[in-house]
């Protein structure tokens, strides 16, 4: 592990080293994820500051906006530094009322990669996860022929990893079938565990475990326990979540997001937290 990157280091392909603790940009669009931020200079500095300390893993999509999130990448940090990945999704598009509209046809996934490609100011994507279930949870449905699209783009240069995101143990096995899968991203945190054996399984592969809502998402997390817990530590009941989360699997990466300078070093502080063995087993205790 790399004591210079916050929550460590994990390599889950050659060339793809990730900062653990990582930042999701999906909060600096305005509200509803839809249109400008409310403070554009505010989420600039948020980006920027993010990479000064020392985050190597930002998520985002051309669907946050749509458009908004990926510019404001571009604008505050491009050129980009070295060893900075950014972490796009595609599988979805946004209508004129703000809906999250799904988007699987194979052609219309390239369009998607060609078009965050166009709005990052690259000529490779470093990772570009396939967004496939609903927010709300996973559909189960088969993902081949849309994998196999991005396998495509990634024969062709224009992808350099693959992962998958809102999927089942059913369908990382049948994407592992077409092309190898670097990073998972589901809902995961201390209140809503239904993918364990997931996280287990991408632990035993060395697959990045991309913990989204990390923090309860539109439903923080609230619980008298986690509450104690944080009293004892002297941290506050997020940054004992996000240590959790960091503790749990040693491939977990997190990407919490905010569009505040000061929550984000609030969220940032999680990766020095280390929980003591009793209150490890307080909070595992929460699934119960």
């Amino acid at each position: 592990m790399s004591k210079n990157l916050p929550g460590g280091a994990l390599t889950p392909a050659d060339g793809l080293t990730l900062s653990r603790m990582g930042y999701g940009a999906m909060q600096l669009a305005g509200p509803g994820v839809f249109g400008p931020p409310r403070d554009r200079e505010q989420a600039l500095a948020v980006l920027r500051e993010a990479v000064d300390l020392g985050v190597r893993h930002i998520d985002t999509s051309d669907f946050y906006g749509p458009v908004v999130v990926n510019e404001l990448i571009r604008e505050a940090l491009h050129p980009y530094p070295q060893g900075l990945h950014l972490v796009t999704k595609v599988g979805a598009r946004r209508g004129a009322d703000r809906s999250w509209i799904p988007a699987q046809e194979p052609d219309d996934l390239k369009a998607q990669v060609r078009e965050n490609l166009e709005h990052l100011g690259l000529d490779v994507l470093d990772v570009v996860n396939l967004r496939v279930g609903v927010a709300e949870g996973t559909s189960g449905e088969p993902l081949g022929a849309q994998f196999a699209a991005l396998a495509e783009l990634r024969q062709e240069g224009l992808i350099r990893h693959l992962g998958l995101s809102n999927v089942t143990l059913d369908q990382l096995t049948e994407a592992q079938a077409i092309a190898p899968v670097v990073t998972v991203q589901n809902l995961y945190n201390l209140a809503n565990r239904r993918d364990d054996a997931l996280v287990d399984r991408c632990a035993e592969e060395n697959i990045a475990f991309a913990a989204f809502f990390p923090l309860g998402g539109f439903t923080p997390l609230q619980s008298d326990t986690l509450d104690g817990v944080a009293a004892r530590l002297g941290a506050s009941p997020q940054q004992v979540a996000l240590a959790w989360l960091l503790q749990r699997s040693p491939t977990t990466v997190l990407i919490p997001g905010t569009s505040s300078v000061a929550h984000l070093r609030e969220n940032m502080a999680a990766a020095d937290l280390k929980l003591p063995t009793d209150a490890i087993e307080e909070l595992d205790a929460l699934a119960s």
